[in-house]
């Protein structure tokens, strides 16, 4: 281990002397000289092959930190920032509505996000206070949050799937004084108005009626606005880059959302690496179909507009069958996906737009390793910008070369420049593992582990902000991880990491269960089984059996048709999953309930288990002795439970 630090050492002296022009001749005696002394030709191997991609990726890192540390010492904010943007190019479209074709240019954009602000402080509203937003994806929710930032409020992103209870918890968790709903979102409004806080302003935009907004106990917000001074609003706050932006909640495949922390620096960093790392350009049309509470939505989307001048085209729901058509329309050059898109997309019958399209990059996280070469080989897509990284988190890493499957990279020749690591945990607790200097054991290549960053507030690259509730933000931090008296950000995702440091993502905290005394990768068995049933949703999951050691799997598969054939499907797993990893229950639904962000919800599957009378599904299990599924029963069922008969 020695020897290769050294050889570490050695070689990232030698890319750091080649980035800033030194002489190749001095870099190279100094990389030859410890080299000999050290041996280790399988680490030169690594240097030859990562040089160019570490040098780009160093270039990458240090651009938007640079960026960063400028802003942070001009005390600049998202709005100054963008009001830049604006005074730059004021008539060019900033955004557009797809389906109403409404277009805002960076001016227009400018004013009404000061109408927002001047209306903000007319209502009394404070710096400090929190406002929830809660409407369907358009301009308009940017000029809200733009805003009232401009002014020291903040926003609350609201997602708009959200209905009873947890619509409640979200407004209450963020402490908001108001909320700002679409008209198509009052009957949601209506069913928790005698749960919201007697003193709580309402405002709708849009057409609803006036008894239904006396119902409601709302107010039209649409006539304030226009009438609101579109001048830009007098500095009331002394708010900076590090200080509170909006809120943007989890989002609660597990539990209740939490709402995360997003800080101007860290909007700024997330939009600025984008947009660097991936190469796009300030001429680019960036098409936005994903749900702007979301941060890739909101953030790594608009955010090319606010901060870079790009033009951003925002659909209001994602659709696959109109995808390429909006694409050709809007003449866009970037797309955005997340989750499935890219497999929905995959699944639509070939049509003529989806040649004639002029996008070069698709931006986005979760592109699974089956679905990437299909996706970048039908639609003729150049490149594929995938990326790690959470709203809150301090350890996102892209790919900026293009490696199939992988969602970033971390140097193996100087690895400590941008302190993330992958260390191991217990997969089924999730417990750190820890060494006899009571430190956090680094994963071997090839080891999977958990992703975590090393956090330092100083560093805008490496703050972690945390949440709105202490304890949420407790439970994500780490003691004594890299060295003694560190703290480290807990991404609860697991990775692994190949010998020349490309990172692939393996599963979500808890979506690895241990069967047949093998773990077992939910993700990577869902990959297999949508490929094998032409790109259909399931959902993979662990269900305890009584009687059993670890868990067995369980998937659930949406048939559209109703037709499946249980033989067929389990000739066809046989060929290409190991006995541990073929699921002992199908559970067979019309659809497989996901988020608005196309993560699987699994909460609730887990829970009903295999039980028959828990579900109007069919079900099945896999009768091993047979070679067969048969259909489950609730006596079936019943011996199952008893050890009747054995999984």
């Amino acid at each position: 281990m020695r020897g290769q630090a050294s050889a570490s050492l050695s070689v990232g002296s030698l890319s750091m002397l080649r980035l800033f022009g030194v002489p190749w001749s001095w870099g190279l005696a100094v990389s030859l000289g410890v080299y000999l002394g050290t041996g280790g030709w399988r680490y030169l191997r690594i240097v030859v092959k990562t040089a160019k991609r570490d040098i780009i990726g160093l270039y990458v890192l240090l651009r938007v930190k640079f960026c960063l540390y400028r802003h942070l010492r001009a005390g600049s904010t998202i709005p100054s920032i963008f009001s830049a943007t604006a005074r730059r190019h004021p008539d060019k479209p900033a955004l557009i509505q797809e389906g109403t074709g409404e277009v805002w240019s960076f001016s227009q954009l400018e004013e009404l996000s000061n109408g927002v602000a001047q209306l903000v402080l007319s209502l009394g509203l404070a710096p400090g206070a929190v406002v929830a937003v809660f409407m369907e994806s358009r301009p308009l929710f940017v000029a809200l949050w733009l805003g009232m930032a401009k002014v020291g409020v903040e926003a609350a992103l609201i997602n708009f799937n959200l209905r009873r209870d947890s619509l409640l918890h979200c407004v209450g968790v963020s402490g908001a004084r108001a909320v700002i709903f679409g008209a198509e979102l009052a009957e949601a409004m209506w069913e928790v108005r005698d749960s919201l806080s007697k003193d709580m302003l309402c405002l709708c935009t849009g057409d609803v009626s006036p008894d239904r907004l006396l119902q409601i106990g709302a107010k039209p917000l649409d006539p304030l606005l226009a009438s609101a001074s579109k001048q830009p609003p007098p500095v009331t706050h002394s708010k900076g880059f590090n200080d509170r932006l909006f809120y943007i909640y989890t989002s609660g495949t597990t539990g209740l959302p939490k709402a995360a922390i997003v800080v101007h620096s860290r909007y700024y960093r997330i939009a600025a690496f984008g947009y660097h790392a991936f190469g796009m350009r300030r001429d680019d049309v960036l098409y936005d179909c994903l749900p702007l509470y979301h941060s890739a939505g909101n953030i790594m989307g608009v955010g090319q507009c606010l901060i870079n001048g790009l033009t951003v085209v925002i659909k209001k729901k994602f659709s696959a069958s109109k995808f390429w058509e909006d694409c050709i329309k809007y003449d866009c050059t970037v797309v955005q996906y997340i989750g499935e898109i890219c497999r929905y997309l995959l699944s639509q019958p070939r049509r003529a737009p989806e040649s004639r399209h002029c996008v070069r990059l698709a931006v986005g996280n979760g592109l699974r390793p089956s679905v990437w070469e299909a996706f970048t080989q039908r639609f003729s897509i150049k490149q594929v910008g995938e990326f790690y990284g959470a709203t809150e988190c301090n350890c996102s890493i892209a790919n900026m070369d293009g490696k199939v499957g992988s969602c970033g990279f971390n140097s193996r020749i100087l690895p400590n420049v941008y302190p993330i690591r992958l260390v191991k945990v217990n997969e089924e607790t999730m417990e750190l593992i820890r060494g006899q200097d009571g430190l956090c054991v680094p994963c071997r290549p090839g080891e999977p582990g958990l992703l975590v960053g090393q956090i330092s507030q100083q560093d805008p690259l490496r703050r972690f902000d945390g949440y709105a509730s202490e304890a949420a933000t407790s439970k994500k931090i780490g003691n004594n991880v890299f060295k003694q008296g560190d703290t480290a950000y807990l991404s609860g995702d697991v990775l692994v990491m190949d010998e020349l440091g490309y990172m692939y993502f393996r599963d979500r905290s808890g979506d690895t269960f241990r069967w047949r005394g093998e773990n077992v990768s939910t993700t990577e068995v869902e990959g297999t089984l949508s490929s094998l049933l032409n790109q259909a949703d399931v959902a993979v999951y662990g269900v305890p059996v009584p009687g059993a050691e670890g868990k067995a799997g369980m998937v659930s598969i949406a048939v559209q048709d109703g037709l499946f054939d249980p033989a067929q499907f389990y000739t066809e797993i046989q060929k290409v999953l190991p006995p541990y990893a073929r699921p002992v229950f199908l559970r067979i639904s019309p659809e497989v309930a996901t988020t608005g962000t196309f993560k699987i919800q699994k909460t609730r599957l887990q829970r009903e288990g295999f039980d028959p009378r828990h579900s109007p599904d069919q079900i099945y299990f896999l009768n091993s002795r047979a070679g067969r599924y048969d259909p489950l029963d609730e006596s079936l069922h019943r011996a199952l439970l008893e050890g009747r008969v054995s999984v």
